[in-house]
């Protein structure tokens, strides 16, 4: 069963006086995480009541916090949604939900499972862990298909993968 909350970043600190936080998304865009208005740090929602994009973060104003103080105890403390509140488009999906996928060749063959995932610079990459461990560059070239609900991913390995 998928997890009602999604881990999708971190308030690393705050932003002037007024009580704004500078959170980091965890997301494949900073688009993706400002359009949420409603973000769960311990446990707890938080209404969003301004945000804005900067230099790759994402600066928001919360309910109920006026100033740098009251901010300030938010700094380091990791930023959850609700699924329900982040629809995907068709044939996407959360990495929290293919952690633990089986992964499998073209053929049906098992390489193991997906044990994490690497945000590289250049892109990102699967840690599979079987009778070896594989990390697989997550491009189209390798990675053919990602059933999320199934918990099933097929990949093209080469040689030295």
């Amino acid at each position: 069963m998928k997890e009602r909350f999604i881990e999708a970043g971190e308030i690393v600190n705050t932003h002037g006086v007024r009580g704004e936080v500078k959170i980091m998304p965890w997301t494949d865009t900073p688009e993706f995480l400002r359009a949420i208005k409603t973000l769960y740090v311990d446990g707890q929602p938080l209404h969003v009541t301004a945000s804005r994009i900067h230099k790759g973060a994402i600066l928001a104003m919360l309910e109920g916090v006026e100033d740098v103080n009251a901010a300030m105890r938010f700094k380091g403390k990791r930023v959850y949604i609700d699924r329900n509140d982040a629809p995907l488009e068709p044939g996407r999906f959360f990495i929290q939900d293919i952690i633990g996928a089986d992964v499998v060749t073209e053929s049906g063959e098992a390489v193991g499972k997906l044990a994490d995932v690497i945000d590289a610079p250049a892109g990102m990459i699967y840690i599979v862990r079987g009778e070896a461990e594989h990390l697989i560059p997550a491009v189209d070239e390798f990675i053919l298909n990602t059933d999320a609900d199934n918990g099933v991913i097929t990949v093209r390995l080469i040689e030295g993968m």
